[in-house]
């Protein structure tokens, strides 16, 4: 079973920390890190800077059109290479399928703010009370969604017809 989980920090380097700390975890085989993206947001800044991690990612990659949906729909802006439009709707409906309702995207939306960052990963096999002690200390607050693997699959047919090279358009 997966995680979808997203990691918050009070600095705009912390989310790269924690990413340093991801893979030093998954090379101990402490967590598998099927997919990640990374959000940086500088004080003076008025976006945040994002980034989807695909030397970490492995068969059960989500793919740029996934984040830069959830991205779009948290920060109200297309990023990624993704135009957020008219079949948004559509594909978040099925976000809430698969437990990315709007309660996590308003959460991560009010915490995730200038001066911050944030680390999203989709990971699975983690010893939990390692990877716990790993993040112990960093100032990290954790909000996660749990997947199941049945939510899991819902969640890759709901992007599967998306073409990632085409944007989704209005």
């Amino acid at each position: 079973m997966a995680t979808l989980t997203a990691w918050k920090f009070p600095t705009p380097e912390g989310a790269e920390q924690a990413l340093s700390t991801l893979e030093r975890l998954q090379k101990e085989e402490l967590i598998q890190v099927m997919d990640a993206a990374v959000v940086t947001w500088p004080a003076d800044r008025k976006r945040p800077k994002t980034r989807q991690l695909h030397d970490l990612t492995g068969g059960g990659a989500l793919g740029g059109s996934f984040w830069g949906l959830l991205f779009g729909l948290i920060f109200f802006v297309p990023l990624l290479g993704v135009v957020v439009g008219a079949a948004a709707g559509a594909l978040a409906g099925s976000l809430s399928d698969v437990g990315i309702d709007d309660e996590f995207i308003d959460d991560v939306r009010q915490q995730v703010t200038p001066g911050s960052s944030a680390l999203f990963a989709l990971t699975a096999n983690a010893v939990q009370d390692k990877v716990a002690e790993a993040f112990r200390g960093s100032q990290a607050q954790l909000l996660h969604t749990n997947l199941s693997s049945d939510q899991e699959e819902r969640l890759r047919e709901a992007f599967s017809d998306v073409d990632d090279d085409r944007p989704v358009q209005v």
